[in-house]
């Protein structure tokens, strides 16, 4: 009969390795990837055509970049989703009292304010032109940054 209060020579756990976790979709990183895409769709949007008309009797069609300040500015709060991105994955943090999606909504949230501005008030001087696809197209990526940086907010969590 085995000695009960006699030590084991081998380790029970000493070899097992957990299972390796399958694949299960998740939200996590979609964030990130929506700030990307936004930021991308963004700024490349201020080259798109905002308003579309004819003028004297030839079409034409107004680009973002070319309706003022607030054109340029939907650029480049594009450029910065894009840059905070990449600081991101290059190692660079932000403050620890700036959180990263707080950064993404307030960007989102700017460019939003700016094409929605453009949206509503179509400047003087295109009085002949209408609304074209790419102030909309702008709008819904305004809207895509802030619903990212709500999505990282979640994913902070």
């Amino acid at each position: 009969m085995p000695d009960p209060a006699a030590e084991p020579d081998y380790e029970l756990f000493e070899d097992d390795e957990p299972a390796p976790r399958r694949g299960v979709p998740s939200l996590w990183g979609l964030g990130e990837r929506m700030t990307w895409v936004a930021g991308l769709v963004l700024a490349l949007s201020a080259f798109t055509g905002w308003y579309s008309g004819t003028g004297e009797g030839v079409p034409v069609s107004v680009l973002g970049w070319h309706t003022g300040l607030l054109g340029k500015l939907v650029f480049f709060l594009g450029l910065a989703l894009l840059a905070l991105v990449a600081a991101r994955k290059l190692g660079i943090e932000l403050p620890a009292a700036v959180p990263e999606s707080l950064a993404v909504i307030a960007l989102g949230s700017a460019a939003f304010i700016c094409v929605l501005v453009r949206a509503i008030s179509i400047p003087e001087e295109f009085f002949f032109a209408g609304r074209g696809i790419g102030l909309w197209i702008s709008l819904l990526a305004a809207f895509a940054a802030i619903v990212a940086g709500l999505i990282e907010v979640s994913e902070e969590l």
